[in-house]
């Protein structure tokens, strides 16, 4: 990836924002760090300088001004590192290792506290600014007496230590700032792939699918997360494909038959010829049917979108199979077929029942239709072992192949001993859609078998989740 677009990067700049809160809390605890360091060297070397102060001053007392000069010669020759002067009332110099005073407007007040500079001499014979610092102060006769030390040192050494953590701070800033970099890099590559999917995707190629790494983190979640959607999508237009050619070719026949039936009656209206009512009535039922297909279609596609049926209420499932018992008894006993009805009572369930009204009608609707006269049908709803709640419409029809039954179930389906019959194979589609709308499931299975001369039959059971 090239550098300024890695510039550009989400990574890179929470990278530098983080740098900067570092640099600013970096900068603040080295100041303080200076502040305390630099203070401490400070009350140590007042403290030192007063202690010499105080030692000088009882000289003093005991022995007068000579007691004390002759102190200030003898230490201002040795070792000692400090700075002596003492003057007389008028401030003339008596002795000391500096020739006057670094305090020059001293009021006598008190002792008076100053930082100067003091002119030494280097290994090398260079003359160089040292800083200096001490206490001037009125003895108990006029006398006046100074003393300081050389804290350059000192200072140096704090100096040193500021700028070795000013050092190791941008040492880290920098480090920080390349480690930036390469995380943003991978970052950025990771980001890359799952931007060149959406690409491909949005050009047409719906079998593009992000890499999943294997590292579980949070990119391997949403490259699983996109392909899932994409699997979903593909399978989506895939159903999307299949219904239009369905629709084309399921379509053509009643649509075909509505056109040339409202041609004829045309033109028997126009010779006088036929009944022209009767025509209507017939190119109507067809139109019916034509609705009644794109209503289905309209329904299951809401209910995938939807993910979950909408206005989901508890209520009770026992009287709702009982008013389908009720509806499609007097249907069945107008075909021939026995039916009977199976009811645990108080079943409650959570779902839309509007949606499982229709799903419990579209199970009767075929079990009634593939059922020839003398069968029959048993409608049962119970509470099973595991506590899901069991909607199951049993017949003795032709029932549907091992093989077929996961097929059945898509949309414009028709298994070839079915396509005598009306219908666009979009009954058990919906029950399909209904149940993964309500978090159940679709079961087909073999029916009773052998009955008056038929079977084997179907048992078509949805199943639904308890209720908590």
């Amino acid at each position: 990836m090239r550098l300024p677009r890695l510039l550009r990067t989400t990574p890179f700049r929470l990278t530098l924002l983080f740098l900067a809160l570092f640099a600013g809390a970096a900068s603040a605890f080295l100041g303080y760090i200076y502040v305390a360091t630099a203070g401490e060297v400070n009350r140590r070397a007042q403290a030192e300088i007063s202690r010499e102060f105080e030692s000088l001053e009882a000289a003093y007392r005991q022995g007068g001004v000579d007691a004390l000069n002759e102190t200030i010669v003898e230490r201002a020759t040795g070792e000692r590192p400090f700075l002596y002067f003492l003057a007389d009332t008028t401030g003339k110099r008596i002795s000391g290792s500096i020739e006057e005073s670094p305090i020059a407007n001293f009021s006598g007040d008190g002792p008076e506290w100053a930082s100067f500079k003091v002119t030494e001499t280097d290994p090398d014979g260079a003359e160089v600014k040292a800083a200096a610092r001490g206490v001037q102060q009125r003895l108990d006769n006029g006398e006046i007496l100074f003393v300081g030390a050389d804290v350059d040192a000192s200072e140096a050494y704090v100096r040193k230590i500021v700028r070795a953590l000013w050092g190791a701070g941008a040492l880290v800033i920098l480090l920080g700032l390349a480690g930036g970099v390469v995380i943003s890099r991978n970052v950025s590559r990771s980001m890359q792939g799952l931007v060149d999917v959406v690409n491909a995707v949005r050009a047409g190629d719906l079998k593009a699918r992000a890499k999943v790494r294997g590292t579980r983190d949070e990119y391997d979640e949403l490259a699983e997360g996109l392909n899932d959607m994409l699997d979903r999508i593909e399978r989506l237009m895939g159903g999307l494909r299949h219904a239009g050619d369905a629709i084309a070719h399921d379509l053509r026949s009643p649509l075909t038959r509505l056109r040339a039936r409202m041609e004829v009656a045309l033109i028997d209206a126009e010779n006088g010829k036929g009944d022209p009512v009767a025509a209507l009535e017939t190119a109507l039922s067809d139109a019916d049917g034509v609705l009644k297909t794109f209503n289905a279609v309209l329904a299951i596609a809401r209910l995938q979108a939807a993910g979950s049926a909408p206005d989901q209420r508890v209520f009770d499932a026992s009287e709702l199979a009982g008013d389908m018992a009720e509806l499609y008894e007097l249907s069945c006993e107008d075909k021939g077929l026995d039916f009977k009805a199976e009811i645990t009572p108080a079943l409650s369930i959570k779902g839309n029942r509007e949606f499982l009204a229709q799903a419990l009608a579209n199970i009767l609707d075929n079990a009634i239709k593939y059922t020839p006269e003398g069968g029959a049908i048993m409608l049962r709803a119970r509470r099973t072992s595991s506590g899901e709640l069991e909607f199951s419409v049993t017949d003795t029809g032709p029932g549907v192949p091992e093989a077929d039954r996961a097929r059945v179930v898509q949309r414009f389906v028709r298994l070839e001993n079915s396509r005598s019959e009306p219908g666009a194979g979009l009954g058990l589609s919906l029950v399909q859609a209904v149940a993964a709308s309500h978090g159940g499931r679709l079961e087909l299975s073999e029916g009773p078998g052998e009955y008056n001369g038929t079977g084997p039959g179907l048992r078509v059971a949805l199943v639904l989740p308890r209720v908590e």
